[in-house]
């Protein structure tokens, strides 16, 4: 049974949900274990994993995405198969060859930077690992997760443009610091990419408006599934590369189905970090192979739901989480 606004029933949702933990084989974004809630619409199985610390309100938009991927039916596919990047944390040089082995066959690596208690120095040995592991033709990329005021992000970009990044992605935070530092680096030829100043914005199109980024990075949770994030490219005017949200297999297939209805996609995607979980709900998982993913959904094994349940008090507040999402989503759109 579904309401007005076509959305299911809330205990429509929590009837099929499951809340999983998946352990990561490198602490990644300060967390050991992924968390998420699963669930199965008429549609297929769909995701709901915003990270612990975001907000019922923006975590409500999660709750949309998820609702739409697994309720509605989405766009045409443009495309079979979405290349893939390889996905570095912030490691020690040292270990750089061992992550890039879980990738198998991609041409391109983004490689987290600005990591809290770390230096510029470690950064560039994480990079010229990557850079030595890869060869030249390999395609390098950076992100900062808009660690970096400006002064700091044009260092730092100096000190890594040997190694030839493709872009770097959201090395500030604000959409005035992008501007002033794409002005400041536009004569070394890196590209500016912005994330979290389109998936955490009011108004995602503010950094294209304001001529502060060179292309869009979309996550499909995060943007209120396919469709939304599909609408924010098209008005931002701007090449866009899709990525994930450490997401299981089946989250990351809704945004493989993003990058597979984009009119253009000229980037590989960030897609593959299925490769950085040491457990997964799907068998096979959603991982990479010859540097690709395939496009379709992705549907759990139900042995791996339960040997990766989460524990009681964790599904407890996963399905509060759900619950206070649907009321602020409801109360969102009655507005």
């Amino acid at each position: 049974m579904s309401n007005d606004a076509g959305r299911p029933a809330l205990d429509e949702i929590l009837d099929t949900a499951r809340v999983v933990a998946l352990p990561l084989t490198t602490r990644f974004r300060g967390v050991d274990v992924r968390e998420a809630v699963l669930f199965e619409g008429p549609q297929g199985w769909t995701e709901f994993s915003p990270f612990v610390e975001y907000d019922d309100a923006e975590s409500a938009t999660w709750l949309a995405a998820a609702i739409d991927w697994g309720w509605m039916p989405q766009p045409a596919a443009r495309r079979d198969v979405i290349a893939v990047n390889a996905t570095v944390p912030a490691v020690a040089a040292a270990e750089v060859a061992a992550v890039l082995a879980r990738f198998d066959g991609c041409r391109t690596a983004k490689i987290k930077v600005a990591e809290p208690g770390q230096r510029v120095a470690d950064d560039v040995d994480r990079v010229r690992a990557v850079r030595r592991a890869m060869g030249p033709e390999g395609r390098i990329r950076i992100d900062a997760n808009g660690a970096w005021n400006v002064d700091e992000a044009e260092h730092a970009m100096h000190a890594l443009a040997e190694f030839d990044l493709e872009y770097a992605e959201q090395p500030c935070a604000s959409v005035e610091e992008l501007a002033e530092l794409r002005r400041r680096v536009k004569y070394m030829g890196i590209p500016i990419a912005a994330d979290e100043s389109v998936r955490k914005a009011a108004d995602p199109i503010a950094v294209a408006r304001a001529g502060a980024a060179d292309l869009l990075v979309v996550k499909a949770q995060p943007l209120g599934g396919v469709r939304c994030a599909l609408d924010i490219v098209a008005e931002a005017g701007l090449p866009a590369v899709v990525s994930s949200a450490l997401d299981t297999s089946v989250g990351l297939a809704m945004g493989v189905a993003l990058a597979a209805a984009l009119p253009d996609l000229d980037y590989d995607c960030g897609l593959g970090t299925a490769s950085l979980f040491t457990a997964d709900v799907a068998n096979p998982a959603l991982t990479p192979r010859s540097g690709a993913l395939p496009v379709g959904r992705v549907t759990p094994d139900p042995t791996l739901l339960d040997a990766h349940a989460a524990s009681p008090d964790r599904r407890a507040w996963w399905l509060q989480r759900v619950t206070r999402c649907y009321v602020a989503l409801s109360a969102r759109e009655s507005r």
